[in-house]
């Protein structure tokens, strides 16, 4: 029996791997628009015979785009070490940490085509648009499951939603990688992302809504470096014994308002 043929470490991907590929660099380094048939296949190094035997047009290709970019940072983001933390507050911060920490190159190296993809064509391309936001939501999906665990943990009480708070996550990365193209560089990205962990942080605080001071203290204070948040700085769930009952002050008939016994809390 004839051996069979080894792959070499040095072995090109497929040529529709490097199709996907090439085309995903282009429309975050370009556009939709802007990107060509020409343009992927060049990127590539294939041929437009080889293009045109994977996919039937340049939408086809994006479709299949979406679908293998979702793929790759699905693997990319289960493997992240943030996931070990036991405590749910904790794995979302780490989240956090993780994206900063991936902000790495050019502007097209480290942004998101499906936001790209997304803003040129939710009107004129349904199929894409949709399938763009089947893979962001899938994503939101992800961080939610770790968010409700620790809005359980920390702040059970609290109005928002856990969806909400993934969706304002990924509104924050996306509006933060349109400015990282505008000013072409990373830096507003982390300093997006440092706002938004300070953020997180004072959400899982219930306590501190009632008081700005409070909260902006507690948002601003300094963590060990290996420590995403200490646990003796969050709010534990709060204890459900009966209170004890005070007699109740009589008001003055003509009392005025006090604004200093006013709250923040809706």
């Amino acid at each position: 029996m004839a051996n069979r043929k080894q792959s070499s470490p040095q072995e090109k991907p497929p040529s529709r791997t490097r199709l996907l590929d090439a085309a995903l660099h282009l429309i975050r380094a370009k556009g939709y628009a802007a990107t060509t048939v020409d343009d992927i296949c060049h990127r590539a190094g294939v041929t437009k015979g080889s293009f045109f035997h994977h996919f039937k047009s340049k939408d086809d290709l994006a479709l299949a785009a979406v679908a293998h970019w979702e793929a790759g940072t699905a693997s990319l983001f289960a493997a992240a070490g943030y996931h070990q933390a036991q405590d749910p507050l904790d794995r979302l911060l780490g989240y956090v940490d993780f994206r900063a920490a991936i902000l790495i190159g050019e502007p097209a190296e480290y942004t998101c085509p499906l936001g790209t993809l997304v803003q040129e064509t939710y009107a004129t391309h349904p199929e894409i648009r949709a399938a763009c936001e089947r893979a962001l939501s899938a994503h939101t999906a992800e961080l939610t499951r770790d968010i409700e665990a620790a809005k359980q943990l920390y702040a059970s009480t609290v109005p928002w939603s856990a969806e909400s708070v993934g969706n304002f996550i990924q509104a924050v990365l996306h509006g933060s990688f349109i400015l990282a193209k505008a000013k072409q560089g990373p830096e507003v990205v982390r300093e997006n992302l440092e706002h938004l962990r300070r953020t997180l942080r004072v959400l899982f605080q219930p306590d501190s809504y009632s008081d700005p001071a409070k909260a902006m203290e507690f948002a601003f204070r300094p963590e060990a470096p290996d420590s995403p948040v200490k646990k003796k700085d969050r709010q534990q769930p709060a204890s459900h014994s009966k209170p004890v009952e005070e007699p109740e002050a009589e008001l003055e008939p003509e009392e005025e308002y006090d604004s200093q016994r006013s709250h923040f809390v809706d």
